[in-house]
């Protein structure tokens, strides 16, 4: 209910009709919105409004907002419609009250015009934002609901953007990661304010380490509100700052969509990223006429990204390949970010170069291709006279650039600048699109009368012997049938149960190194993992990506129990959105990897503290949930039970009991840590 002051309404409420004003109704309404207002000294309203400013000369209200308008003067009615327009004696400035009319769309409504003689359209800020995000190719959105983000739904509806709800926050960044990785384009979550932002935090700074465009849209306070300690405010662009490539609070309604815009380009900027925006409930619920709004146009607010480098840089580094004689080169994730598949295919094959791949440039070359390596890495980096690293940064994974030959010419191509020479010194760097650069390189040497392709044969030789060697000798754990289960067996019968069209995603610590030795991405863009901050409880979410952006896939997914555990609950929402797909529990019980630098450090009396899980039945989670289970204890039913899980047509996990005593070698030798 709303207080009455001498007769009048002071009508504060959030989303409500409110009635009053001498048995009057002033502001009941359909599709439109109500002023929130506060109550002068005097018993006049006064409010200055964020995204409107509305005034009234009797008793002088002005409408403070929280997402609805409705204004009311002395006796008069100025709110009831369901079709029509509603008008009262008030003053509407550049951005104001909205009365709904019949056959018009939620997004818009018509109010008079500025100088009164015309109606005007007008547009809330949710439904701006709906149009920002449909303008650069957002097809959907992963949320978790809350009071302060209800419009940009209700936008979505309008706009035929998905709206796919989870039970966590994190489940809703994560995924928008996924997405952006497996479509190309943007992924987008939205959450409400204070703990729903803090919740995505995890989310958003996996997608900044692994350079994945991203926006996460919070909710926030009314800005009428501000620092009065509202609902769930905390200061969110503060914390977003350090994890994103832009993070902004949306000022005003009219600049919704345009701040939407500007995320989206900062995201690209360089190498990819998240960015951040705050949207406070007022701004984000008020109506603006839609001539006053910009709404940036698809294909309209931003350049290419695609830059093929210095053309003098790509002359040294052809004219380096084609005179080197065991050149190695390391396709990585951005060869993927700028679906560069095809350029770095032709030239590994035109040049007759040794490929390696990590992270998601992981499938650029199919296995069984002369040119793809994967066991002998270490071994071509020692040796080698070239090394060109594409897309990835010297970090942990690379040694910080200490696991390069000193002796050998080290060329880096990376979109970003910072990137390029970071942790090791470089004799080339080219900075721009991998796909742009490589194509170029390409065309630079394929007019040189002899390429050196052909002297480099016994290099590659030298390489497959090695690559060779390292399978025979891991061999007898994938083909053991041991009890408990080896883990090199599990990935093992993974890898043969994957067809061309599947895509593949591991979640775990030791689990999923033994899988990076042996699992093999048919194709291109098959392979997620979390990428180098090492976050655990992205499977869930990038299967829910993966299934939803491309339904006709499959998707396999591999977890240590561990990981599974931190956001295993929204397997029900998979379950919900019938987004059926293959997933495996690797079951030691134990976070194996910290498990075993624990019992080297302290010895075996103290390697159990704090690492040791209970032995979770998955498969039945898995059923309760609605989805398909089975328990795994012999390693002869592993394929069985991967074909009946693909044949159940439904979200299923298998749950398979692997040897707690069995380490990855990524494990034993601590390589993160160093």
């Amino acid at each position: 209910m709303s207080p009455t002051t001498t007769g009048r309404q002071a009508g504060q409420h959030t989303g409500e009709n409110v009635s009053g004003q001498d048995g009057k109704q002033a502001g009941e309404t359909t599709g439109e919105q109500i002023s929130e207002t506060a109550i002068g000294p005097t018993g006049e309203r006064a409010r200055k409004q964020v995204g409107e400013s509305v005034s009234e000369r009797t008793g002088g209200h002005a409408g403070e907002q929280t997402g609805e308008t409705a204004s009311e003067q002395a006796g008069e009615r100025a709110g009831k419609h369901t079709g029509e327009s509603a008008k009262g004696k008030i003053g509407v400035t550049s951005g104001e009250k909205a009365a709904g009319t019949t056959g018009q769309p939620r997004a818009t409504a018509s109010a008079t015009s500025a100088n009164g003689d015309h109606p005007a359209e007008t547009i809330s800020g949710g439904h701006l934002v709906a149009k920002a995000l449909k303008a650069e190719g957002v097809d959907t959105i992963f949320t978790l609901c809350g009071g302060h983000i209800i419009d940009i739904y209700d936008g979505c509806v309008d706009e035929g953007i998905s709206v796919i709800d989870v039970r966590h926050e994190q489940v809703a960044a994560h995924a928008a990661d996924g997405y952006a990785r497996i479509t190309g384009r943007p992924g987008c979550a939205v959450v409400t304010a204070g703990p729903g932002t803090t919740d995505a935090v995890t989310g958003v700074a996996n997608a900044l380490r692994a350079e994945s465009p991203m926006l996460l849209i919070g909710g926030q306070g009314a800005l009428s509100q501000h620092k009065m300690g509202s609902l769930q405010d905390l200061p969110h662009v503060d914390m977003m700052t350090p994890i994103t490539k832009f993070a902004a609070t949306v000022p005003h309604t009219s600049r919704a969509a345009d701040l939407v815009s500007m995320a989206f380009r900062e995201a690209f900027a360089g190498a990819p990223g998240p960015s951040f925006l705050e949207i406070p409930r007022d701004v984000l619920d008020a109506r603006v006429p839609l001539e006053n709004a910009r709404i940036p146009q698809s294909g309209r607010y931003r350049a290419s990204t695609r830059n093929a480098g210095d053309p003098a840089d790509v002359e040294q580094l052809a004219d380096l390949l084609v005179h080197a004689k065991k050149p190695a080169i390391l396709l990585g994730s951005q060869v993927w970010t700028t679906r560069a598949t095809e350029p770095a295919t032709e030239l590994v094959r035109a040049l007759n170069i040794p490929a390696y791949m990590n992270g998601a440039g992981r499938g650029t070359l199919p296995p069984g291709d002369p040119h793809h390596f994967q066991l002998s890495r270490r071994y071509a980096f020692d040796n080698a006279d070239v090394i060109v690293i594409v897309g990835t940064p010297f970090d942990f994974r690379m040694g910080y650039g200490k696991r390069l030959s000193a002796a050998a010419k080290v060329v880096q191509i990376d979109l970003d600048y910072r990137t390029v020479g970071k942790n090791r010194d470089i004799d080339l760097g080219i900075v721009g699109d991998a796909g742009q650069i490589l194509a170029a390189v390409a065309d630079a040497a394929s007019g040189r009368a002899d390429n050196g392709a052909v002297a480099r044969k016994p290099w590659l030789e030298e390489l497959r012997a090695v690559e060779e060697k390292a399978k025979l000798k891991r061999l007898p754990h994938q083909h053991s049938d041991a009890n408990p289960i080896h883990p090199y067996r599990l990935v093992h019968e993974i890898n043969e149960f994957l067809t061309e069209d599947s895509i593949y995603i591991g979640d775990g610590g030791d689990i999923v190194t033994f899988s990076g030795q042996v699992v093999q991405p048919k194709a291109p863009g098959h392979w997620m993992d979390p990428g180098p901050l090492g976050t655990l409880g992205v499977g869930i979410p990038f299967v829910l990506a993966a299934k939803h952006a491309r339904p006709d896939q499959e998707v396999v997914a591999l977890f240590g129990d561990g990981a599974f555990s931190l956001t295993g609950w929204d397997f029900e929402t998979l379950v919900r959105f019938d987004l059926p797909f293959v997933g495996i529990v690797g079951n030691n019980s134990s976070m194996n990897q910290i498990r075993y630098g624990q019992a080297q450090k302290y010895g075996l009396a103290r390697e159990r503290v704090g690492n040791t899980l209970g032995d979770v039945p998955y498969d039945q989670f898995a059923r309760m949930l609605g989805g398909y289970g089975e328990e795994v204890r012999d390693p002869a039913d592993i394929a069985p039970a991967l074909r009946r899980a693909r044949e159940s047509g439904k979200p299923s996990l298998i749950n398979v009991w692997v040897d707690p005593d069995a380490y990855a070698p990524g494990t034993m030798n601590q390589t993160m840590y160093k």
